[in-house]
């Protein structure tokens, strides 16, 4: 699972656990790039001494021409693209409800960044990764899509996407060598977390751990191998996947 030397771009990075990849992956000897519209400040604060090198980079992912600037700063600093893990997502900003109920301006604005912000990224990185011989995209989706969360069905049906995105793009790129893979999390206490279920958020991530075949409460770290590994060479022939990371409240 070794990504010494890979170039990797994080999106959603400036905190929970998109914050954690790109610890994880500097520590581990990759060349990091943080992105996110906020500041990245505390992760590369958290990164100095970090075996691989770490830069911030300010992205909107609902626009493909900042998704660009961003992919060209990539080059720029690194020369190449081997990797992305595209974590931005709307989701503590989101208030959840019956379905019918769910405003129109919010179920528009998860589908831009959950979406749409994946295929802007994608398009944006995939030319460099073809001019390398290839590529590990990894998208990330959520237990609420395979699960199928109700009361947050925007927040659900974007996930759900995620997933169908994943497949098809890995079947178009396949033979260029570049692989897409999802991951599929279950509950973990971040500040997103917390924002989407409020006063409700201990509550909600402790019955999601009482469904587990595991009942141990998800944390920001036990995802970081498995983007590892599928960003490393040890997953060459793995594509088109979503990996539940769940505590085995989804089987297949």
């Amino acid at each position: 699972m070794d990504v010494n030397g890979k170039v990797v771009i994080v999106t959603g990075a400036a905190r929970g656990i998109g914050q954690e990849y790109v610890v994880t992956l500097a520590g581990q000897g990759a060349n990091v790039v943080a992105a996110d519209l906020n500041d990245c400040a505390e992760t590369l604060a958290r990164c100095k001494g970090a075996k691989g090198k770490v830069i911030g980079v300010t992205l909107d992912v609902t626009s493909v021409e900042s998704a660009l600037a961003a992919a060209s700063r990539t080059l720029e600093a690194f020369g190449r693209i081997d990797g992305l893990v595209n974590n931005a997502a709307l989701y503590g900003a989101l208030r959840g409800g019956r379905f019918d109920a769910i405003d129109e301006k919010a179920w528009d604005a998860s589908m831009q960044v959950n979406v749409k912000g994946i295929w802007n990224c994608c398009k944006a990185v995939v030319p460099a990764m073809r001019n390398v011989g290839g590529g590990s995209i990894v998208n990330i989706a959520s237990l609420a899509a395979t699960y199928g969360m109700p009361y947050a069905l925007h927040y659900t049906t974007s996930k759900a996407a995620v997933i169908g995105l994943t497949r098809g793009l890995a079947r178009e790129l396949g033979r260029e060598k570049i692989r897409v893979n999802a991951i599929a999390p279950s509950a973990v206490l971040t500040q997103g977390t917390q924002e989407f279920f409020g006063e409700k958020a201990a509550k909600a991530v402790e019955v999601v751990k009482n469904n587990q075949a595991i009942p141990s409460s998800l944390e920001a770290g036990d995802l970081t191998g498995t983007v590892a590994y599928l960003l490393s060479d040890a997953s060459r022939l793995v594509t088109g996947q979503t990996i539940q990371v769940d505590g085995g409240t989804v089987m297949h």
